[in-house]
């Protein structure tokens, strides 16, 4: 489901707007546009959707238009034509009355620069935007040292925004967003003023938050780790355009332009696939239902020197060697349930490719991928994981060699 949905948006600064707007609608470029109207255009002809409970990251380098977006958003400035819907109502239509009670109570802003009060405490801080909204003090007080306990700031009520580390600053700034329950979490460039390793730390906080919170969120960056690491869709902005719209796979994998292609040419895809994005199916046998000679023709046919145990749920139970069934079936046994190893190493989908480096190393047998219920999803060889690394060649040949 839509929650934000943005149609045809265009900035342009300016004190003649309207020259520019007709240059640009005749595609006239925007540095053309600059040299013959001295107007500026910020965002050129943007359209996309955010769904309810997503983290879309808009991302571009500087002067991309990406700050101008947000800001758009929520009419810190104004767009010069365009339509913006937050919930099916158009924004960009609203008197003051009505923009002013959307900004209390649906939108939460969180900036590069913290943008605390330095004379009130951090409780006070957080506390701000009920105040604004006229909430009783009891309720305004227990609703701030929650979002502040949310953010892993529990004691620190009291202390002043100087006393505190530039980390604890920015979570003093998201919980003041958060505070007010909004449906819609906005951030500018919220982490890019720290440090590198309590960058990382508040990424991995906000994605802990949001498991928690399913908050719809917008998150403005410049850096590409940061987006493929948080974002569940990725916008990114050249010259106040948005060039790909796509999830951090697609992004990567089919770069829409040889633009996007230089802009994500050096990432990791260690750091940006999962599990999920490179497990192959298993071949298995329900150890209820299937003998020794069944597995082995399994293995046969399918020319490996294994198989995964199963029962009827899927629920793994272990795996078996070919030797081994081998031997049972010399030996005229009809169960396997004597030969299946259960020290088999698992992971999650949703594992990063960086966690199972490790266990493809140490481990002789495929790495198996469950899901909560301990069901066989797929499973990681080898082959897969080399593949994965070279960016989406097949893997599905690759299992008779594990």
């Amino acid at each position: 489901m839509s929650k934000i949905r943005v149609e045809n948006l265009v900035k342009i600064f300016g004190n003649r707007p309207e020259k520019a707007l007709k240059l640009l609608k005749q595609g006239v470029s925007k540095d053309e546009i600059l040299e013959q109207t001295k107007q500026a255009v910020g965002i050129a002809d943007v359209s996309f959707e955010v769904n309810e409970g997503e983290v879309f990251v808009v991302m571009g380098l500087s002067g991309s238009g990406k700050s101008t977006l947000i800001r758009c958003l929520n009419r810190l400035i104004d767009a010069t034509s365009g339509k913006i819907y937050l919930d099916d109502e158009d924004i960009t239509s609203m008197d003051t009355e009505k923009l002013i009670e959307v900004r209390r109570r649906k939108l939460g802003m969180v900036f590069q620069k913290f943008g605390l009060f330095p004379h009130r405490t951090v409780l006070e801080n957080v506390e701000y935007g009920l105040e604004v909204q006229g909430v009783n003090p009891e309720v305004r007080k227990q609703k701030s040292l929650e979002a502040l306990e949310l953010v892993g700031l529990n004691g620190w009520g009291d202390n002043l925004p100087t006393q505190l580390s530039g980390g604890m600053q920015q979570r003093v700034g998201l919980a003041r967003a958060l505070a007010i329950d909004p449906d819609i979490l906005l951030m500018d460039e919220a982490f890019s003023a720290l440090d590198p390793l309590i960058r990382k730390e508040m990424q991995d906080e906000l994605l802990e938050l949001q498991s928690k919170m399913n908050k719809t969120i917008i998150f403005i960056t410049h850096d590409l780790d940061e987006a493929l690491k948080i974002g569940d869709r990725i916008a990114l902005m050249k010259d106040g355009v948005i060039v790909q719209i796509g999830t951090p796979e697609d992004i990567l994998m089919n770069p829409a332009s040889e633009y996007v292609e230089k802009f994500v040419e050096d990432v990791d895809m260690s750091k940006v696939l999962s599990a999920k994005d490179i497990m192959i199916k298993p071949v298995t046998v329900d150890y209820k239902k299937d003998g020794p000679r069944v597995a082995l023709r399994k293995m046969k046919t399918e020319e490996v020197s294994g198989v995964f145990i199963i029962d009827r749920n899927r629920e793994l139970k272990g795996y078996a060697m070919v030797d081994d069934v081998s031997r049972l079936v010399k030996e005229n046994e009809t169960s396997i349930e004597s030969i299946i190893q259960t020290d088999i190493p698992t992971v999650t989908p949703d594992t990063n490719l960086n966690n199972i480096f490790s266990l493809i190393a140490d481990s002789k047998l495929p790495v198996a991928v469950v899901d909560e219920n301990n069901k066989l999803r797929g499973i990681i060889i080898r082959g897969a994981v080399l593949a994965g690394l070279a960016r989406g060649e097949d893997t599905t040949n690759d299992y008779a060699n594990a």
